[in-house]
């Protein structure tokens, strides 16, 4: 139960027809403990579960990148919750001028509502206005985090400050869920606003969305690509994780960040296959579950605590009192958003960690840091830097609109971190530089191939 938050103070309808689960974050059958919890909740009421899973064109940089990834998993959502006996809908929202409604209709006729706490992006403004218009419960349950975000009782420091109470936890949370088992099957009716994901380029071209932003050449959506990459992670890469993870040319890392921020696999069921993995073949896999699990989950409580991650005060008092200080320092370059996006900087190794999102629609962590701390160094000023760095992964990486997304970006600005020497442009926040790039990573190998053409 510390997982789950009731978000209003309705009670169960009489005479309902199934209990709700609205998918909104964790989009996925197995590990989930928002369905397993609305699944005891409708084996109580005696009830059918029906699970609800929508997709509209009205969110942010709503594009044909995104919604090809999330239609790609709906077909495998399909199939596997009708072979629990759980129903499923799976609404597309095409125009804006389409009703915008589907939750509601649903909702006339639930004993109650099921959905995800996740403290970012639409599902956050979901969750605070949603519930006071349902005349029956609406509970959030938290199912991104091994260790709930309920379980802190504010906003931790660093990794080193929530790094022991993490570890404190875990032999209580690093457990798998228990399997659901439905008592009352789903009679096999589907509703009338379930759109089929047969033709996915079609629906994607049919809706009201940006169509600039091609799908992912690297990427595809979905549980099945989500277990396929961490199968290979676990045979190819996990022994020599730690040596080259931040060796990008290396390309060693589990390229499972955008699967757990669509949902399509959990942060916890990655840890348990991982430390099995490592314990049968006699691996350390220590630097790995330190990411997976700490400096994620420190990200988490940072959205769930802290201030909107858009803005400089989001900082610790040292970051921003040491970037006021340094705000007109002059700046050598200075470049548009627009040659930005293009990824047309003086620097190769930043035109390549750009061009990666613009075709994968993700860039590897190390060069992602430096990414945005050159950002910082040829922005007019530190807010627009920001601004910068938060536009472009809105609206190209798989893995943005995430907490992980938007800590790491403010880590660039000094969140979660320590000062440093003071500087030109940064004051006492860490600063990188490409010839640091180059004595530590494979710089050339990392350019070679990325060297595409830009798909803006």
């Amino acid at each position: 139960m510390e997982r789950v938050r009731k978000l209003n103070d309705r009670e169960p309808r009489e005479g309902a027809k199934y209990v709700l689960y609205w998918a909104q974050m964790n989009r996925r059958v197995e590990s989930n403990h928002a369905l397993a919890f609305a699944v005891d909740l409708a084996n109580q009421q005696g009830l059918p579960l029906l699970f609800y899973e929508g997709l509209t064109c009205a969110y942010p940089f709503a594009n044909d990148r995104l919604h090809t990834f999330l239609l790609e998993g709906v077909p495998e959502t399909a199939r596997r919750l009708a072979k629990l006996g759980i129903g499923y809908l799976f609404h597309l929202r095409k125009r804006r001028d389409d009703p915008n409604d589907t939750l509601y209709k649903l909702a006339a006729d639930a004993a109650a509502v099921v959905t995800d706490d996740y403290p970012a992006f639409i599902a956050a403004e979901h969750n605070r206005s949603v519930p006071a218009r349902l005349d029956i419960p609406y509970y959030a349950v938290d199912s991104s985090c091994i260790v709930p975000m309920s379980h802190f009782e504010k906003q931790e420091y660093a990794g080193y400050t929530i790094r022991p109470k993490i570890q404190n936890a875990l032999a209580r949370y690093l457990v798998p869920v228990a399997p659901i088992r439905i008592k009352k099957k789903w009679d096999g009716l589907v509703p009338s606003m379930h759109c089929e994901a047969t033709d996915i380029p079609r629906l994607v071209a049919d809706c009201e969305i940006d169509h600039s932003v091609a799908p992912s050449m690297e990427f595809r959506g979905g549980r099945k690509e989500a277990e396929r990459r961490l199968k290979h992670f676990l045979e190819n890469n996990l022994r020599r994780y730690a040596k080259t993870n931040n060796q990008p040319s290396e390309r060693s890392t589990s390229n499972l960040s955008p699967y757990l921020h669509f949902g399509h696999i959990s942060s916890l069921e990655v840890a348990l296959v991982v430390k099995e993995y490592a314990a049968e073949h006699k691996l350390i896999v220590d630097e790995f579950l330190e990411e997976l699990i700490v400096r994620r989950e420190l990200a988490f409580n940072f959205a769930r605590f802290g201030p909107r991650p858009d803005t400089l005060a989001a900082l610790p008092a040292w970051a921003r009192a040491t970037l006021r200080k340094h705000a007109k320092d002059k700046r050598d370059q200075v470049y548009t958003r627009d040659r930005f996006e293009r990824a047309e900087t003086h620097d190769p190794l930043w035109n390549a960690a750009q061009r990666e999102m613009l075709h994968d629609g993700k860039i590897h962590g190390y060069y992602r840091m430096y990414w945005g701390k050159k950002i910082i160094e040829w922005s007019a000023t530190h807010q627009q830097a920001l601004d910068t760095m938060i536009y472009l992964h809105d609206k190209y990486a798989l893995d943005g609109r995430d907490p992980n997304t938007y800590t790491n970006i403010l880590w660039c600005f000094g969140l979660h971190d320590r000062p440093w020497s003071e500087r030109p442009i940064f004051g006492m926040v860490r600063y990188m530089s490409l010839d640091g790039m180059k004595r530590k990573t494979d710089v050339e190998g990392y350019i070679k191939p990325t060297m595409r053409g830009s798909l803006l």
